[in-house]
């Protein structure tokens, strides 16, 4: 296939008037229209207004999908506690996988190829089904939680490890190697020593397995893991193995000058979720430094509830728009940065290689976007568009590994309409049950 348009190659590279040629999983060329059209004459062409690299959802809760706008103006924990686990515990083993088919067709209609997937604790078979369905690239993992959780979540930390080592035999590298694990903790809050540490274990079993937790999201966190450990977080999470270059932790927003050296020194990844550090009011992410200290950072939406929406154009707006009002610097995080937060840097954080670019020899994960609208009128600057302008709405095209999901505005792999009235018909139940249970509170 021969997709033309305005390519960006990267965050540095732009080709006007450009091409790139696919040739079953990866690209096989990328440059100016008229010489590929001229070297690959019997390509099938499409045309896109302009053409980027797949976007990477470095922090995603698929299955928290069903519960986008149940638990509006709520703190943190009161918000976990009292709203999104009472949720994730309620959902069947089917209305699991349709909340993650809902959660996966968001992303793809929108422009994210690849996600680093926060699971819940039960039926995480489902999600990975629904994953290798819709086509998405990821990295997902069965939540663990052995402590302060609500009964129905409550596990044995040994039951609890041995499901995930199950599920990372089943899956890990599953669907032609586009889906992958990562031992995903919940967070230090809601596991003990011993799975936190056994976490870290399993995934040296296994090579390519990755760790995914969150950290630091919350000053009432923080000062929780202080109470238990005597310790702040990320200097705990250092102590039981949870640092490192296989390491992804969302959110880091109140980390002291110590822990930052630490995850400086371990390789760790970060990824930032602006829009729910704001809608919980958890906090402004010091980004700003972590990039200065060249660690890694990637970007996020989080989960719908504390969101509303999984459209990775939206999350580099509030990305920089953040880190410019808190610096007062307008130059902070300019477009080019931010963009390889959303790609290249997502990439490294999901552990992916030749991905996040459109390059020769690399994965084709490829978006297409419209810019005949009033929003993209003029186009001075196509990158500036691309984090400040663009919406999920204007994706036209997504190709992950050379697999169209997305041609013309129209999901390819699954049927999207069944799915959205299927997410409806669990929605109400969801309410229904919410309704009742306030009929009964004391």
């Amino acid at each position: 296939m021969l997709i033309a348009g305005t390519v960006i190659v990267d965050s540095s590279t732009i080709i006007r008037d450009g091409a790139v040629v696919v040739d079953n999983s990866v690209i096989e060329s990328v440059g100016n229209r008229g010489d590929l059209v001229d070297r690959y004459p019997d390509h099938k062409q499409e045309e896109y207004d302009v053409l980027l690299p797949g976007l990477v959802g470095g922090h995603i809760h698929s299955v928290q999908s069903l519960g986008r706008g149940i638990a509006d103006d709520t703190e943190l924990l009161d918000w976990l506690f009292d709203y999104i686990l009472p949720m994730e515990s309620s959902l069947s083993a089917e209305e699991m996988e349709v909340a993650a088919k809902l959660g996966y067709l968001e992303m793809i209609e929108s422009g994210t190829t690849t996600c680093v997937d926060h699971l819940s604790v039960d039926h995480a078979d489902k999600a990975f089904e629904a994953a290798g369905e819709i086509g998405i690239r990821g990295v997902l993992g069965k939540v663990l939680m052995d402590r302060r959780s609500p009964k129905d979540l409550l596990e044995d930390t040994s039951e609890a490890l041995a499901e995930s080592e199950r599920l990372i035999e089943k899956y890990h590298g599953s669907f032609d190697d586009r889906i992958r694990y990562a031992v995903t903790p919940r967070f230090a809050v809601s596991c003990t020593e011993e799975c936190l540490r056994g976490a870290r274990e399993l995934a040296d079993e296994y090579e390519g397995v990755r760790i995914h937790t969150h950290a630091s999201e919350n000053q009432s966190e923080i000062e929780t893991v202080k109470e238990d450990t005597g310790m702040r977080n990320i200097h705990w999470l250092d102590e039981v193995g949870l640092t490192g270059d296989d390491v992804v932790l969302a959110h880091c927003v109140w980390t002291d000058e110590s822990e930052r050296r630490v995850l400086e020194e371990t390789g760790t990844h970060v990824t930032h979720c602006p829009s729910s550090n704001m809608k919980l009011a958890s906090g402004i992410a010091p980004i700003w430094d972590y990039l200065d200290r060249d660690i890694n950072v990637a970007l996020g939406n989080d989960g719908p509830p504390c969101n509303n929406t999984l459209d990775p154009f939206t999350e580099m707006r509030q990305a920089s728009l953040l880190q410019k009002v808190d610096r007062l610097d307008p130059t902070a995080t300019p477009a080019s940065e931010i963009f390889e937060m959303a790609t290249i840097n997502g990439a490294k954080a999901a552990g992916f290689d030749r991905l996040g670019a459109l390059r020769e020899g690399w994965h084709a994960d490829i978006v297409g976007i419209r810019t005949d609208i009033t929003r993209a009128t003029p186009l001075h600057d196509v990158l500036s568009h691309l984090v400040f302008g663009a919406h999920g709405e204007d994706v036209m095209f997504t190709m992950v590994d050379g697999d169209v999901l997305v041609e013309n505005g129209e999901v390819t792999t699954v049927d999207a309409e069944i799915i959205r009235q299927q997410a409806d018909d669990v929605g109400l139940s969801i309410e229904s049950h919410r309704e009742a249970a306030k009929e009964v509170k004391p």
